[in-house]
């Protein structure tokens, strides 16, 4: 898509959550949504650790599982002219010299803000303590070398980076005003990379969680011993409690 074709607003239902008292006078979460159209040029869409590989098999399995979806949904966005960020980390020496790498390389570096003074780190609501393998394994290494051949890299206009600073300064340089992320996972990387949600949001940059392209690490053999998949909605309704609101896919394919 050339950068001058014209974009295509989003249409976004971001939902929250936000503690009140019921009408008894208890303490309840209750799940609100905000209506946002924004222009789709000013929207960045933030791919984390969709790895080839991982030394967990489960993990692998549902990655493997959710890159054609994840690659539909990057498609859409794309067409619609929201900008593509793959930020595979620890395998930036593999794209040396891609054009999607030498794009993000060549913009000038911007010095992020002054980080927020007020944010709490709540704790997660599940253990990851054993490194979050439903499968067992005991072995963590690092076998990811690319991302996932399923998801399509535009040499013509995405980026490739893995660095917080240098993201944020390609944010400023698209005068983007709304960053969507998706990828693996949930109560890791996608919290605490350095472009990730928490960096971004102590940075005032308005972030949303893609929640039904994600994954946790979490064993139902660990706390709060639900399977796996209830573990992944507790981190995603953490995230909408503390951090940033959240969408689902099918909003970026209009």
């Amino acid at each position: 898509m050339p950068e001058h074709a014209a974009s295509r607003d989003l249409h976004l239902t971001l939902r929250r959550q936000r503690l009140i008292q019921d009408a008894g006078g208890h303490n309840v979460w209750e799940r609100y949504s905000a209506e946002k159209t924004i222009a789709a040029d000013r929207v960045a869409l933030i791919l984390c650790d969709m790895w080839d590989a991982h030394w967990s098999r489960g993990a692998s399995e549902r990655v493997e599982a959710m890159a054609p979806r994840m690659n539909a949904a990057v498609h859409a966005a794309r067409e619609r002219g929201v900008w593509i960020i793959h930020a595979p980390s620890d395998t930036m020496a593999f794209y040396a010299g891609h054009p999607a790498r030498e794009r993000i390389l060549a913009v000038p570096e911007v010095e992020p803000p002054p980080e927020r003074t007020d944010v709490i780190d709540y704790p997660l609501p599940v253990d990851a303590s054993d490194h979050g393998s439903d499968t067992n394994e005991s072995q963590v290494s690092r076998p990811w070398t690319r991302q996932h051949p399923a998801i399509d890299i535009d040499a013509d206009r995405d980026v490739i980076a893995d660095d917080g600073a240098r993201i944020y300064s390609y944010l400023q340089h698209r005068a983007v005003e709304q960053v969507l992320i998706m990828g693996v996972h949930t109560n890791m990387c996608i919290l605490n990379r350095s472009f990730a949600i928490k960096q971004m949001v102590r940075w005032g940059v308005d972030i949303a969680l893609v929640r039904d392209l994600t994954d946790a690490m979490y064993n139902p053999a660990r706390l709060p011993y639900v399977d796996h998949w209830a573990g992944t909605g507790l981190v995603v309704a953490y995230i909408e409690k503390f951090w940033c609101p959240t969408i689902s896919s099918e909003q970026l394919f209009g």
